[in-house]
């Protein structure tokens, strides 16, 4: 039995719960993980995992057993690394994680770059625009935008980006541009429904608050784009939603005196483990992009 092999694959088991999760993860066979913790136990005579209706949970032995071998693994990766040198690409498959819309904007893009500087590696990205479990999906590191929910979360500010009141010229020849907050009541609205409709703004120390009301209502950021630039009125979003249409005049940003609440670009990494050498430098290496690409500021 490859001892690190098992490791691997406890660890894997552990993280997500059952058998044919981390089969799919470890691209092998449910039979084969099933044999390899068989094979683990035989060898330790100890049971490591309890198996019922619900799944898999360890065993205090198990759950022993999987801090130490993940830290294990975990310290070979990075050993690994450093005997290859600085200079030297990084290797294996990265799993990514980050909203729809901005990855096809501003992450996808600059993926050519990233492989280039390391050929060994892959990158396999989950576009999903709801906050996944990383420990479950096998994620290295999920790039989420706004208030961190878990305050257990090991997370690193990126960059930050300035949101903005956006419609299209033809929207405000038709319906007339909002001098002040106030008058964005009496606008229609894209609601993008997660984020409160409840709009606050300030200007030299002045707050303004609005209660924003729309006929349309979209859940991900991909809906709130296709409504606004088909003419339906005004919205809250961050300039990256929009980056190509602001910069091709596409859409123009309004109330431009009145200041709205940043938004943070953060790295998530997996509660409860180190971060790999690759999760770190990817984060790295987005945001130098953002802040060259894209004028925003860590």
């Amino acid at each position: 039995m490859d001892r690190y092999q098992a490791m691997s694959t406890l660890v894997r088991v552990v993280e997500t719960g059952s058998f044919s999760a981390a089969a799919r993860q470890l691209n092998v066979g449910q039979p084969a993980v099933s044999k390899t913790i068989a094979q683990l136990e035989a060898r330790l005579q100890v049971s490591l995992l309890i198996r019922s209706t619900h799944g898999l949970t360890p065993t205090e032995a198990g759950q022993r057993f999987y801090r130490r071998a993940k830290a294990a693994i975990q310290e070979a990766d990075e050993a690994e690394l450093a005997a290859r040198g600085a200079g030297a690409g990084l290797s294996g498959c990265l799993r990514v994680s980050a909203a729809t819309t901005f990855a096809r904007l501003h992450i996808v893009p600059l993926l050519p770059r990233f492989l280039e500087q390391h050929p060994d590696l892959e990158i396999d990205v989950i576009l999903d625009d709801r906050i996944i479990d990383l420990v479950a999906e096998g994620v290295d590191v999920s790039l989420r935008m706004g208030a961190l929910p878990d305050s257990s979360a090991i997370a690193r500010k990126l960059a930050t980006g300035a949101r903005s009141v956006l419609a299209t010229p033809a929207y405000l020849a038709r319906a007339g541009e909002p001098q002040n907050p106030a008058e964005i009541a009496e606008h229609d609205v894209v609601i993008y429904s997660q984020l409160a409709n409840v709009w606050s703004f300030t200007r030299d120390g002045a707050e303004a608050s609005v209660a924003v009301h729309g006929r349309v209502r979209v859940s991900a950021a991909e809906g709130l784009r296709a409504a606004v630039l088909a003419d339906m009125g005004l919205t809250i979003t961050s300039d990256w939603m929009f980056a190509p249409e602001l910069a091709s005049g596409a859409v123009r940003r309004v109330l431009t005196g009145w200041q709205l609440p940043s938004l943070d670009l953060w790295a998530v990494f997996p509660a409860g483990r180190m971060a790999s050498a690759k999760a770190r430098a990817f984060a790295t290496f987005v945001e130098n992009a953002m802040a060259r690409d894209h004028s925003v500021t860590a």
